[in-house]
């Protein structure tokens, strides 16, 4: 079987690796897309990181993260390219920007 190779096939890859849950960013934590929980950069791991590129167009840029919380939460992360300047905390912008897990 071909590695995915596109942002919706490496998700649906996730999904099926049990990485079903959906994160957000807010300027100090991770949170479940329904807020229910939140996370802050002591209570998560990045697991993997993989960016993609748009063909023509420098916007269509994106990075998905692989995301285990400390108590066993699995779920991806897809944010522009790379933590936006400023929104985020130092402390979950350094959690995310591990180069030593990124994948193409």
């Amino acid at each position: 079987m071909e590695s995915p190779d596109t942002l919706s096939q490496r998700m649906n890859k996730l999904k099926s690796e049990g990485y079903t849950m959906d994160f957000k960013l807010t300027e100090t934590h991770l949170k479940t897309t329904d807020d229910k929980n939140s996370f802050t950069g002591e209570d998560f791991i990045v697991d993997n990181v993989y960016r993609f590129e748009g063909m023509s167009n420098p916007s269509d840029n994106s990075i998905l993260y692989a995301i285990t919380t400390t108590d066993g939460v699995k779920g991806t992360l897809v944010d522009g390219y790379g933590v936006s300047g400023g929104q985020v905390s130092k402390k979950i912008r350094e959690k995310l920007n591990l180069s030593s897990n990124r994948n193409s």
